[in-house]
């Protein structure tokens, strides 16, 4: 059983890492507006991948030629995952008119609504597996993430249509769950 100040604690953890993700994408919204709207999510899924496929392979080889910090990969796959929540919502699942640029308080309302949402459940998941993440290593919790991935693109390329899954917003909720758990590691 986990007593309630570990939970506290491993809160204060995560929502640490996730005002770090969200000051950098405000930055960015500020820098560049809301450009990545013009992103389909299997684009957004791509982004991803490249972003975890790049650090498996650092993990595997040893050898960083690019030299930038892998925590700047973790921070981009937690951002991405949002935007492609945020396009979901948007979209409604369907290529429906969506103003491409949003005002920058509307993009950071719906930032928090789903960073928010997914922490909760990442809350809820960490009390019924009893902090186990603590315990992973983070090359698997990539793993994890790349498998997520391999998922999310079977659903896109089915256009969406499952049997049985949850479809593809419990993907990306975990993708970034996983890179906050990496971030809270240290290992990013």
């Amino acid at each position: 059983m986990i007593k309630n100040d570990t939970l506290q604690n491993t809160r204060q953890e995560i929502e640490s890492q996730a005002a770090y993700c969200r000051t950098l994408f405000e930055k960015k919204t500020r820098d560049y507006g809301t450009s990545w709207r013009i992103l389909r999510l299997p684009s957004l899924t791509d982004q991803i991948f490249i972003k975890a496929n790049r650090i498996r392979s650092v993990q595997e080889s040893g050898e960083n030629r690019v030299g930038d910090d892998l925590r700047g990969e973790f921070v981009a796959m937690v951002n991405y995952a949002v935007m492609a929540l945020i396009q979901q919502e948007l979209e409604g699942g369907e290529q429906k008119e969506a103003p491409l640029e949003l005002p920058l308080e509307e993009a950071m309302a719906l930032y928090d609504k789903h960073l928010g949402r997914t922490i909760d459940l990442m809350m809820s998941k960490n009390h019924d597996y009893g902090e186990a993440w603590r315990q992973m290593r983070v090359s698997s919790m990539v793993d994890l993430i790349l498998m997520k991935l391999r998922r999310i693109k079977q659903i896109e390329d089915n256009e969406g249509k499952t049997l049985v899954s949850e479809g593809v917003e419990g993907g990306y909720m975990d993708i970034v769950n996983y890179s906050l758990f990496c971030l809270v590691r240290g290992n990013g």
